[in-house]
């Protein structure tokens, strides 16, 4: 894992919108997976900024609650548009549909759909329970796109975007750990002190299942980029040589 701590959450998302700008540039085609929730934001935001050009891009999201259509205020291909889609053209974008009338069949489809095309590099985030996209604790390490029932801390943390707990979907249809694992490149982001301990097992601790994103441990071409509160549960070494390598980072960018 290349671990870069930066000194705030809005440098930690200029630096993971930097690579997959750079990422981005002079390809003729490319595959980017996306993430929704707020730790993609700012990030859209910076696409939206720079008018980045996506017209050779495809997209393909992590996840998407069932019972929800595409045109529910909190699903997320509405998510999606608004904060991004509207504004920034892609070649195409994807995502599972929520409302399909058997969820099992559009998991199977979605894999299917996100094998064939191949995900050059995938944006993550991190739940404060350690799950990556929807894959709760407990996720199978080998598991593909599934239905699965979300967690109460991941309902509630997702409260703040519905007018009641109880308007909170109980599930989703979700990549699963192996098919995100099949990214050529993957991108996490965790910024603020709600993320700390998640981040500390993701990076420090063995991998196991009760913690879904320390599976990122075995992926070739991983990029964890964190501000100081993430990182504040690491231990001291890492977190300097993640500020350094987070102050490399700018530098060559600024000197080039």
């Amino acid at each position: 894992m290349n671990v870069l701590v930066a000194k705030n959450a809005l440098d930690a998302e200029r630096i993971a919108y930097t690579i997959i700008k750079e990422r981005l540039a002079g390809k003729n085609a490319f595959v980017l997976g996306l993430a929704t929730g707020s730790t993609p934001v700012g990030m859209y935001k910076m696409f939206k900024q720079d008018a980045l050009d996506c017209r050779h891009v495809t997209s393909v999201n992590l996840d998407e609650y069932i019972g929800l259509g595409a045109d529910h205020p909190q699903s997320y291909h509405h998510f999606m548009k608004e904060r991004l889609f509207d504004e920034v053209p892609f070649k195409e974008h994807f995502l599972p549909q929520g409302d399909a009338p058997d969820a099992e069949k559009e998991a199977e489809r979605y894999e299917q759909l996100v094998r064939s095309l191949g995900v050059d590099l995938q944006l993550l985030g991190i739940g404060e329970n350690g799950h990556i996209a929807f894959n709760e604790p407990g996720t199978a390490l080998d598991a593909k796109t599934h239905v699965t029932e979300l967690t109460a801390s991941t309902r509630e943390a997702n409260r703040r975007f519905f007018n009641e707990l109880s308007d909170v979907p109980t599930h989703a249809i979700t990549m699963g750990l192996d098919t995100i694992m099949n990214a050529r490149e993957i991108v996490l982001v965790a910024t603020g002190t709600r993320k700390a301990e998640a981040v500390h097992h993701m990076i420090e601790r063995e991998p196991t299942v009760e913690w879904p994103a320390t599976i990122l441990q075995a992926h070739p071409s991983v990029t964890i980029v964190l501000d100081v509160e993430a990182a504040s549960r690491c231990d001291d070494a890492r977190q300097a040589r993640g500020r350094e390598a987070a102050d490399r980072f700018f530098s060559i960018r600024t000197n080039a």
